[in-house]
């Protein structure tokens, strides 16, 4: 009886290990999904300071031509343990520049390094999903433009199970989503809809303020709402139209403080947002002002 018992237990655990191993499994997009298209540099620029791969990838605090350095090295503390931003620099060793516009599509649409691997979503690539794979391949033109950082990429500081990067294909099949967050009808002015391409996808602004539940993903129920800020000092702002929030600001209010820092009552910008406006004010006013008018059409929301 034990023995049968015994028996059952083990092909129990080897079809629960089975299944695991089904539903975690990498699913790249493979050379055929690409569109014909070829890599636009000055779009690609863009893209690159809408999406601020600056603020994360250079080093800490850097401004001007230093953001343009991308050699990894910030510690981001999380619940989950400390992640450390990778080079991403064109270096051809420690960086991407053996990379294909594939492997840089894979990378963020998907979550996948070119050998397959599961990044962690403190890389945002849920919010990256949502981008067209014409932007993504822009970038990459863009990227191969930069100055390379012969500096090798430090390992995440990770507890088990945090450690297992194949269990984050469960996280995935959870909330890597490319659809949009906000419904908007289908007569939405255009720049509204604009707006919620670059909020929603490569500003990935929801990654920082909305809350989060207890595995990391984002409650989309309260997105935009505010959250705890990673460092532990204070709140990120809610940045629905509350009336506590930013229901008192006009578009207008909402585009002029993400080109240069000023609130309407003329305080100014800190903390980490530094660097978010610094990136904000090299993009076209154009898309500044879509930002806003979706900011100003998303459901307002209490305080997360």
């Amino acid at each position: 009886m034990l023995k049968r018992l015994f028996v059952v237990a083990v092909v129990l655990g080897l079809a629960g290990l089975a299944g695991f191993w089904v539903l975690t499994a990498p699913k790249p997009l493979a050379a055929g999904d690409l569109p014909a298209h070829t890599g636009d540099v000055a779009k690609g620029e863009q893209i690159f300071w809408t999406g601020g791969c600056g603020s994360c990838h250079a080093a800490k605090g850097a401004k001007g031509d230093d953001k343009l350095k991308l050699g990894g090295g910030q510690a981001f503390e999380t619940p989950f343990g400390t992640f450390l931003a990778p080079n991403i620099s064109p270096d051809e060793t420690h960086g991407i520049g053996r990379w294909t516009a594939l492997d840089l599509v894979n990378a963020m649409k998907k979550g996948l390094s070119p050998d397959g691997r599961h990044y962690y979503p403190a890389f945002p690539y849920a919010s990256y999903a949502r981008m067209t794979t014409e932007d993504v391949i822009d970038l990459a033109a863009y990227m191969k433009t930069l100055p390379k950082v012969a500096e090798a990429s430090k390992p995440h500081q990770l507890g088990f199970p945090f450690n297992i990067r194949r269990g984050l294909g469960l996280w995935k099949l959870l909330f890597l989503d490319p659809a949009p967050v906000v419904a908007l009808p289908a007569d939405a002015p255009a720049d509204v809809l604009r707006g919620r391409y670059l909020v929603e996808g490569p500003g990935h602004c929801g990654e920082c303020h909305s809350p989060r539940n207890p595995i990391g993903g984002i409650d989309k129920s309260r997105w935009l709402a505010g959250a705890p800020a990673l460092d532990s000092q204070g709140r990120v702002a809610n940045l629905t139209p509350a009336p506590s929030t930013l229901g008192g600001w006009s578009a207008k209010d909402i585009a002029y403080y993400l080109e240069a820092g000023f609130t309407p009552d003329y305080d100014s910008v800190g903390g980490a947002m530094v660097s978010v406006v610094d990136n904000m004010g090299k993009i076209s006013k154009q898309d500044r002002d879509a930002m806003a008018a979706y900011l100003k059409a998303v459901p307002p929301k209490p305080k997360g």
